[in-house]
């Protein structure tokens, strides 16, 4: 049996219309972590028009174990599905189980399926309430797949440190779920980058020591697992410090432009990913079969609040406009650059900046 890697991506969320800002909150995200009711992506709520644009803070840290988790709303009947009864279950060589299919979770679903047709593609979710939709999408749904006897080539996780109350034992099970013949690649947030002045920030740049806060620290301690594990560590940082998800009412410039003015101060700078892009990514890095590497997502293109608002302004596809930050004296943010990931993983992203993607609308 030959190693993989597990990757470790983390994602800070924040929705522009199809591009998402993506990462964990930190002390000044408070207006962006409502929960979302949206059953398509689990996101923190802001409401967009037009289409969805996901826009991801993205470093990926790639390490060598697999763990994945896959969360999926309550809903429909899953007991078909249940692990505890699926011991007849055959796993096939490109199987991959995803802990936390969320908006980022199934559009890996939808990319590996296009890379390995036939294959079977598992989700772990926290409740049943979107099972339903899971199914329709080709996903076999479970609240204990990790819980299971069964050993999976392939596993992401994508689930988010807020929705559980044993984040670290979660990711510990996942990481057991893994043959060892794939890869696990675990999403996080590019918190951990000990970068927060505007600065340029890539693969190599170091992280916070353990101690700095009780968010990167769980981040860290995440990172540590994966790693001990043998998987991939995949950091992806959106634009924005904010966790929502790309969709057609949801998103960070959405929920700016309802508020018109916002207490941020407007240059600090975001990195950016599409949806599309983010998933693209880890699906790339998931076949090449890594082992103990880290990676970074974004589209190499930061923009400053300012600017991106001033885009959404200028692009003409929205009712409302903007009309300004009054924030002072808040963080600032990191300037992301994964030249390095794009050279290794041979990957390009579909959409190239942020301005691209308000183009396509």
């Amino acid at each position: 049996m030959g190693l993989g890697g597990i990757t470790t991506l983390c994602i800070n969320h924040s929705t522009f219309n199809h591009f998402t800002f993506l990462g964990f909150p930190s002390s000044n995200n408070n207006l962006l972590l409502s929960p979302s009711s949206t059953t398509i992506v689990p996101c923190w709520g802001i409401s967009l028009k037009f289409k969805p644009l996901s826009l991801y803070y993205l470093s990926f840290m790639a390490t060598s174990t697999t763990t994945t988790h896959m969360h999926v709303s309550q809903g429909a009947p899953s007991e078909v599905f249940e692990a505890s009864s699926s011991s007849s279950l055959v796993i096939g060589q490109h199987d991959l189980l995803i802990v936390g299919p969320g908006v980022l979770g199934r559009l890996v679903a939808q990319n590996w399926r296009q890379e390995y047709p036939g294959c079977q593609v598992f989700g772990q979710t926290v409740t049943t309430d979107h099972h339903e939709e899971l199914i329709k999408m080709g996903i076999s749904p479970s609240l204990k797949w990790t819980e299971a006897t069964h050993k999976f080539p392939y596993v992401i996780f994508c689930a988010p440190p807020y929705q559980s109350s044993d984040y670290l034992g979660d990711l510990r099970l996942a990481a057991l779920c893994w043959n060892g013949e794939g890869s696990f690649l675990y999403t996080s947030s590019s918190a951990p980058y000990d970068c927060n002045d505007n600065g340029s920030c890539d693969e190599d740049t170091p992280v916070v020591p353990i101690g700095r806060s009780r968010r990167t620290d769980v981040l860290l301690n995440a990172e540590n697992i994966v790693l001990e594990s043998g998987g991939y560590f995949f950091y992806f940082i959106p634009h924005a410090n904010l966790d929502l998800l790309n969709k057609e009412d949801k998103g960070a410039h959405a929920y700016w432009l309802e508020k018109g003015i916002v207490e941020s101060r407007p240059d600090h700078i975001l990195n950016i990913i599409h949806y599309e892009d983010a998933a693209s990514l880890s699906v790339a890095i998931l076949k090449k079969k890594f082992r103990g590497k880290i990676f970074l997502g974004c589209d190499n293109h930061p923009l400053s609040r300012q600017e991106i608002m001033d885009l959404v302004n200028q692009s003409g596809k929205f009712s409302k406009k903007f009309e300004k930050f009054t924030g002072t004296d808040d963080p600032l943010g990191k300037r992301l650059d994964n030249s390095k990931t794009r050279d290794e993983v041979g990957w390009e992203p579909k959409y190239s900046s942020f301005a691209h993607f308000l183009e396509t609308l």
